[in-house]
C-alpha cells in the first residue's frame, strides 16, 4: 500500500504535464496557421 501512496502524486504530476504540453502544442499550431493565413493574404494583395 505504501508504494501506491507514493505513486499517486507522480501519476497526477505526469497527467498534468501531458495536458499542459498539449495545450501549448495546440496554441502553437493555431499561431502557425494564423501566420500562414496572413502570409497568403499579403501575397494576394
Amino acid at each position: 500500500m505504501l508504494k501506491r501512496m507514493n505513486l499517486l502524486p507522480l501519476t497526477i504530476f505526469a497527467l498534468a504535464s501531458v495536458s499542459l504540453a498539449a495545450c501549448q502544442t495546440v496554441d502553437g499550431a493555431g499561431q502557425d496557421i494564423e501566420n500562414a493565413g496572413e502570409s497568403i493574404q499579403d501575397a494576394a494583395n
